[in-house]
């Protein structure tokens, strides 16, 4: 009779696998020691809160993915999550980290080698993402490599611990372990440290400080008393700048600080200019009303606004450059590489195309482009409104291209006649009687000449316009309703001040603005 003797047990290894949800959270604490270590020596390598400084490894994967990000996805993004678009792209890319990090974590306790091989990989691609963003070096990749390296020390250290602990008792791996708390902890401050100074600066804040003690220097522009209606649930004339629409590229808000900001125009110029902060501060400024839209925006939606900006034109400042024949773009450049192709014309005529440096009345918000931004009346804002800009480059759209025109965007973007319903809201349950339904249209740098309300098949009924304060600024309108009990479509319709009226054929924003007539439906009881 033939026995088998029982394998011998190898020294350290262990006698039972390991559980799949004590390798996923190795995996997650290894991944937030990566990300916390990545993230806290970013900020404190570029300096704190400086404006040329590289994000953390989140950011930059953030930032990579939103440079390949075609139309359509944009568009989804922007019409599901609003200004609220970017902190979904940052949650979904932890999630997805996460995910990954965990699956790594239960990969290692199988086949250690394979999971730190594609822990290394994932490292690469935060360094990739780093190295891809405008400005970059070689030393901007320290940090994430180094924090990549922890989270390796980290996963080889778990697996070995749990494999020396299994052979003398299986409670070595039962509940939490100290490691995970303290490596938690750890990646936690770290991250949430680096997440302060990255996206502060003491410096940039006293500059914005000092400017907001500083008179404004230009004349006030007058507001006609009834450019505002105040009808409840009516947006305001003048967008407070805490509710004014963000979208942009800038998963962190640059900070830039005055003494550190200049903007010089290079190019097809007689000459090369370049001014700072004081001495565009030395500049007549002048004020003035105008409406922003972003092309993103749906029919009735909300990515528009308009507001009293102060600034020098931008003419004045091409002016001294002097641009070339030929030339029939600016390529606008921000401090974080975004860049805007804008018809040279749109800056050298006689409209308020601006660089602005207050916005109602204020210092521009950090948000906004502090300490200053770009505004063209009658452009759509992804080939007009560049914030924290830094270079203006006269060229050709021939030779050059803007950020999202690669991106299948129109290279021009004027802006198309529209109109929206505020007030009643769809789905609005309204008493039946007279109801006031009331909006805004635009049509900036051409006028809003009249506004139409429809309701159901009846025939188009004028609207009361409000003052007209600009022909760059959007225009209130209400229709006095007698409303009667039932379910009720209605529609709006503006036309601008030659007299054309807005298309009503359904268009998507992409590629050059949306078209077609804003419905609401409400009920009368």
């Amino acid at each position: 009779m033939t026995t088998t003797s029982p394998a011998p047990t190898v020294p350290g290894s262990p006698t039972t696998r390991t559980p799949a949800w004590v390798g996923a959270v190795d995996g997650l604490v290894a991944g937030l020691l990566t990300v916390g270590i990545g993230t806290l020596l970013a900020a404190l390598l570029t300096g704190v809160g400086t404006s040329t400084g590289q994000p953390g490894p989140v950011a930059a994967v953030s930032g990579a993915f939103i440079d390949r990000t075609p139309p359509w996805l944009k568009d989804f993004a922007v019409s599901t999550f609003g200004t609220n678009d970017k902190r979904a792209l940052l949650v979904g890319v932890v999630v997805v980290l996460a995910l990954a990090c965990a699956a790594l974590g239960v990969l290692a306790h199988r086949n250690l080698t394979a999971a730190l091989v594609a822990f290394a990989v994932l490292g690469a691609v935060g360094v990739g993402a780093v190295l891809s963003r405008p400005g970059a070096g070689p030393l901007d990749a320290v940090p994430t490599v180094l924090g990549t390296l922890v989270g390796l020390w980290f996963l080889r250290r778990s697996v070995a611990s749990r494999a020396s602990g299994s052979a003398g008792s299986s409670g070595a791996r039962s509940g939490p372990s100290r490691r995970w708390v303290l490596g938690g902890a750890i990646g936690a401050a770290a991250a949430w440290v680096g997440g302060v100074l990255g996206g502060s600066s003491s410096a940039a804040t006293a500059s914005r400080e000092a400017v907001a003690s500083a008179p404004a220097g230009a004349a006030a522009v007058p507001v006609p008393s009834g450019a505002d209606l105040k009808i409840p649930g009516l947006t305001p004339f003048i967008v407070p700048n805490e509710d004014f629409y963000r979208i942009d590229t800038a998963i962190v808000v640059p900070r830039v600080n005055t003494d550190d900001w200049s903007l010089k125009v290079t190019g097809m110029v007689e000459r090369e200019v370049e001014i700072d902060w004081k001495t565009l501060q030395s500049k007549p400024m002048q004020e003035a009303l105008i409406t922003l839209t972003c092309v993103s925006n749906e029919v009735g939606g909300n990515l528009v606004g308009n507001a009293l900006w102060t600034g020098w034109p931008v003419r004045e400042l091409l002016k001294m450059a002097d641009p070339k024949p030929g030339a029939d773009m600016v390529l606008q450049t921000s401090v974080d590489g975004f860049t805007v192709s804008t018809p040279l014309t749109a800056l050298t005529d006689d409209r308020n195309a601006l660089l602005a440096t207050r916005m109602n009345g204020e210092p521009l918000p950090f948000e906004h482009g502090f300490p200053v931004r770009v505004v063209v009346p009658g452009l759509y804002g992804y080939v007009s409104a560049t914030k924290w800009v830094t270079e203006l480059k006269v060229t050709t759209y021939a030779q050059d291209m803007g950020y999202w025109t690669p991106r299948g965007w129109s290279p021009m973007g004027p802006i198309k006649t529209a109109s929206r319903i505020d007030v009643p809201q769809a789905g609005a349950v309204v008493k039946a009687g007279t109801v006031a339904v009331a909006g805004v249209a635009w049509h900036q740098h051409t006028g809003i000449s009249k506004v139409e309300v429809q309701v159901d098949q009846q025939p188009w009924t004028e609207a009361r316009l409000a003052a007209d304060a600009s022909i760059d600024a959007w225009r209130q309108w209400v229709y006095e309703w007698d409303a009667t009990p039932g379910s009720h479509d209605i529609r709006v319709r503006a036309y601008d001040d030659t007299g054309a009226v807005q298309s009503p054929y359904e268009a998507p924003p992409a590629p050059d603005g949306s078209t077609g007539i804003h419905v609401v439906n409400v009920r009368v009881e």
